[in-house]
């Protein structure tokens, strides 16, 4: 693999943690796809994924907590020939970040979101997340979590996401197969990765993933069939299918700005004056 996406930072996540895979597999999809490191952006929130924009040798942004989607779009917006990727952790993405998460997927921003999901809070030592399964067990919830799971997968269905999929850190050609259809993809592209956290999660680990786990293309599944997909997206327990669960062709939000059809915001002038713009907030 290119050595050109290498940074000289180092690398302080836990041995074994699947932040290493997936920074890897976005490593060698931006190589396989001759990507530049000029030509993406990777914005990142607050969480262990939120060092991944020092391991990258690309553009990156760590923003605030649950603020990777609006801060994807605006750059998206800005330049829409960049190819944007949003990274955030399962607690970052549907804890505070929940609300951008239907706003971003109806408006069908043109970006691949990419979920660290290892369905825990990994950088404060192992509390119970959004994602996490009813009766998890953690030091936030002693007696088992009360609450049902969010799940990625049908809340993209239900705000009608235009690609959805999941990848698990298990399935390295598989995962970044479906990473180059996502960061392909003319819209919002979900990709909601499996990722064990081997320091806190002692339920959702590994070899739980590796009996589990199957291949929807392995089936014949119709991705463009949105109620298979959604029956298929609750599918949980002994069987976690992974991969493309639904894909359409629908106009990216950009479409909608008459401005952008001659060309990137960023090289067009300004024709306010903004001198004057600011003197009315001050």
């Amino acid at each position: 693999m290119s050595k050109r996406y290498d940074t000289p930072a180092t690398n302080t996540w836990c041995p074994g943690c699947g932040n290493f895979t997936i920074l890897n597999v976005v490593k060698q999809t931006f190589d396989e796809m001759n990507i530049d490191p000029w030509e993406a952006v990777a914005v990142t929130g607050i969480g262990c994924h939120g060092k991944l924009t020092d391991y990258i040798g690309v553009n990156g942004i760590h923003t605030i907590h649950g603020r990777v989607l609006p801060v994807s779009s605006a750059i998206k917006l800005a330049n829409h020939e960049l190819k944007v990727l949003g990274f955030a952790g399962d607690g970052d993405a549907f804890n505070i970040g929940i609300g951008h998460f239907a706003h971003a997927v109806r408006r069908n921003v043109d970006l691949t979101y990419i979920i660290h999901n290892n369905l825990i809070y990994g950088l404060t030592t192992g509390q119970t997340s959004p994602t996490s399964t009813k009766g998890y067990v953690s030091k936030t919830s002693p007696r088992g979590s009360w609450e049902k799971a969010i799940n990625p997968l049908t809340q993209a269905l239900t705000a009608r996401a235009t690609f959805v999929s999941r990848a698990y850190v298990g399935e390295f050609s598989h995962f970044k197969d479906v990473l180059k259809q996502a960061i392909n993809h003319e819209g919002f592209a979900l990709v909601d990765v499996l990722q064990p956290c081997i320091s806190w999660n002692k339920v959702n680990t590994y070899e739980f993933y590796r009996n589990r786990v199957f291949k929807l293309e392995e089936t014949g599944h119709n991705s463009e069939d949105w109620d298979l997909a959604y029956l298929r997206a609750e599918q949980w327990g002994d069987q976690i299918p992974i991969g493309v669960f639904y894909k359409s062709d629908e106009p990216p939000y950009r479409e909608n700005f008459p401005a952008l059809k001659k060309g990137k915001l960023v090289n067009q002038p300004l024709r306010r004056d903004m001198e004057k713009l600011f003197r009315e907030f001050m």
